[in-house]
């Protein structure tokens, strides 16, 4: 699959040069509700957007319909997070014959290393992202993206090359059992950071430059408004979190999905389940959770969206903590659970952890 993603540069051009006045919008498929998310407010009206995993969905566990396949194999462009996330995608894209754009949104996130504790920073050469880091870079944005699209198709195939097969080199160690998908080294659940959601915007935004080249300014104008109101969001939760005290900041939920929240916001998560919802707790973790709340005085443990909550209900129980509330991990929520959007998931999340622990 990651040869077919080699096309970008010749697709882009393809396009562009074919794409008429009034042209109908491009189709774009999305693997699950946050890219759902970033895709819509930079492509606004000018794409045709679909998405597999939908609110409150477990992309761990999620098996694709026929009409997924069919959704795909028509797509333009096809958004995924990467990194072992969906871990059913590459033999689902194949299965599909998909031969349009693939767009990896975590390129160029600085990955957690799961088996060392390190980091792992994906770019290439010539990855335009990382000037969202700062307020102040936001008015070069367009300016920055110009200067990018020189660089733009030698840039993605040869990303593509040093990514095949929905980037390979980051998960060699993935196993498929009895059907179950395991995640790699790094973990994949980088948009809990606010920092690496603008590079997830940046990519979505390159993506669909390259795909429909004729309507890059509007693609390039729609993500740098986005960019303004992510870097509200940052300062909003960080003042947040400044509420808690350094021994307020422990916080137990019940699959691993928050490390990149926690590196943000210095919150410490615990969680007896791993990465994956698919992983099952063992009495040993659970057991040593137990001893961690009561011998740290954790006031609040927090059940999931996408996971049962008996074990955490559980842990409560036999602690005394209290149930702290929902946290989104995976997906958002629908519309009207308060969640149904990037903006109002952080902030939910970030709401509900400071209100239990202060």
């Amino acid at each position: 699959m990651g040869k077919r993603s080699t096309i970008y540069g010749a697709l882009a051009l393809l396009l562009g040069a074919a794409a008429p006045l009034g042209a109908e919008p491009i189709k774009v498929v999305t693997s699950f509700s946050v890219l759902e998310d970033f895709a819509r407010h930079v492509g606004g009206d000018k794409i045709a957007l679909s998405n597999l995993v939908a609110a409150n969905g477990d992309t761990h566990m999620f098996q694709p319909s026929p009409m997924d396949g069919r959704l795909v194999a028509q797509a333009d462009v096809l958004i995924v997070n990467g990194q072992g996330f969906e871990g059913w995608m590459e033999r689902f894209v194949e299965s599909t014959e998909f031969d349009g754009l693939l767009v990896e949104a975590t390129r160029g996130v600085d990955l957690i290393d799961t088996e060392h504790g390190e980091h792992h920073d994906d770019k290439d050469e010539h990855h335009d992202g990382e000037d969202q880091h700062d307020d102040e870079h936001h008015d070069k944005d367009e300016h920055h993206a110009d200067e990018h699209d020189d660089h733009h198709e030698d840039t993605h195939a040869k990303h593509s090359d040093e990514h095949q097969g929905l980037d390979e080199e980051h998960h060699d160690d993935h196993q498929e059992e009895g059907g179950h998908h395991h995640h790699g080294r790094y973990d994949p659940h980088a948009w809990h950071s606010v920092a690496n959601a603008k590079l997830y915007v940046a990519n979505i935004r390159d993506g669909l430059i390259a795909a429909d080249p004729s309507n890059a300014d509007y693609y390039r104008q729609n993500s740098q408004a986005y960019l303004a109101e992510l870097d509200a969001l940052e300062r909003q939760l960080q003042q947040q979190v400044a509420t808690l005290a350094d021994d307020q900041r422990r916080v137990i939920t019940s699959h691993d999905a928050f490390a990149y929240l926690g590196q943000a916001y210095q919150l410490d998560f615990t969680a007896p389940q791993g990465l994956s919802t698919e992983s099952e707790a063992s009495a040993e973790t659970v057991a040593k959770i137990i001893r961690q709340i009561r011998e740290q005085g954790i006031q609040a443990v927090f059940v999931e969206n996408v996971s049962s909550p008996r074990l955490i209900e559980q842990i409560a129980r036999e602690t005394g903590a209290k149930v702290g509330g929902k946290l989104y991990s995976d997906a958002l929520s629908a519309p009207a659970e308060g969640a149904g959007s990037y903006v109002e998931m952080m902030t939910h999340n970030i709401s509900t952890i400071v209100q239990a622990l202060d």
